[in-house]
């Protein structure tokens, strides 16, 4: 099943994708459709006002998630390109919802900022609210999977040795467009292709088939410190191939089109922007 939030002229709504039909299912999105008594059991047997598929604007997936956990040097390979030891332990930090934009929206690149990144990454969707789950607890919480690129200020974020202020800029983190169940991708540990494209010249390319923390790794280890909600975000990591790592480096400038896809999940088409414009 695929689930996305659309808008509908000022206000937002959750529908189920079948083909090119969108069939809203009466809440206002994503996260609400989670955080239901039926959840996404209701959610498949739902019906409503059908909308075309074609020219559908889509909100961010889940537009305030109670919070959106984040992992930095999860693929092996990125780890290998910065030049770090595989970790022990996830490296975390955290987004606020605020960040997030949708699928199709344009990123605003802050005027602060001479290094802004790509960083294509699976992100996984809870489906259920879980506290210190066990590996069996961790897969039934995974509702599926979406598609987000963590866009970076490179020169914020390594202003200090914690992460937060690099990744934390008004709209700049698209998410979407769909949540594809992991009934769809294989289960909750899908090895899928991922890439992510910039003015048509393919930059990172890989499968999340080498996550070092895999889904359920990770909602294992988070829970055991917070409580994760219906409509939380884990972003587990990006491949290797990002600007900061290039030899010679490369960043995002205005009018750059960013494309971030995994498949069986979508593409997030984003252009990027002034903050001013």
């Amino acid at each position: 099943m695929k689930l996305a939030t659309i808008r509908l002229g000022d206000r937002t709504t959750a529908v189920r994708v079948e083909g090119d039909t969108l069939i809203d299912l009466g809440l206002p999105d994503v996260g609400a459709v989670l955080a239901s008594a039926g959840g996404l059991e209701a959610a498949r047997a739902a019906d409503g006002q059908r909308y075309a598929g074609d020219g559908a604007a889509f909100a961010p997936l889940v537009p305030r998630p109670t919070k959106v956990v984040c992992v930095g040097l999860n693929y092996r390979n990125h780890i290998k390109e910065m030049g770090r030891d595989l970790p022990e332990y996830p490296t975390l930090f955290c987004k606020f919802a605020d960040t997030l934009v949708g699928a199709h929206d344009d990123v605003r690149r802050p005027v602060e900022t001479e290094q802004f990144d790509w960083e294509a990454e699976l992100a996984v969707v809870v489906g259920r609210q879980v506290r210190r789950a066990s590996q069996s607890e961790a897969e039934a919480a995974i509702a599926g999977f979406t598609v987000l690129n963590d866009v970076t200020c490179r020169d914020w974020q390594f202003r200090t040795r914690e992460w937060l202020q690099g990744k934390n800029w008004d709209s700049t983190t698209p998410v979407g467009p769909f949540l594809v169940t992991t009934d769809e991708v294989g289960g909750p540990r899908p090895a899928l292709d991922i890439r992510c494209e910039v003015n048509g010249q393919v930059m990172q390319q890989d499968n999340t088939g080498d996550l070092l923390f895999d889904p359920v790794d990770l909602v294992r280890y988070v829970s055991t410190m917070i409580r994760l909600n219906p409509g939380d975000i884990i972003a587990t990591g990006t491949p290797g191939g990002v600007g900061h790592a290039r030899k010679p480096q490369v960043f995002l400038r205005e009018g750059d089109a960013v494309v971030t896809e995994i498949e069986g999940l979508g593409r997030l088409e984003n252009r990027v922007v002034s903050e001013g414009a």
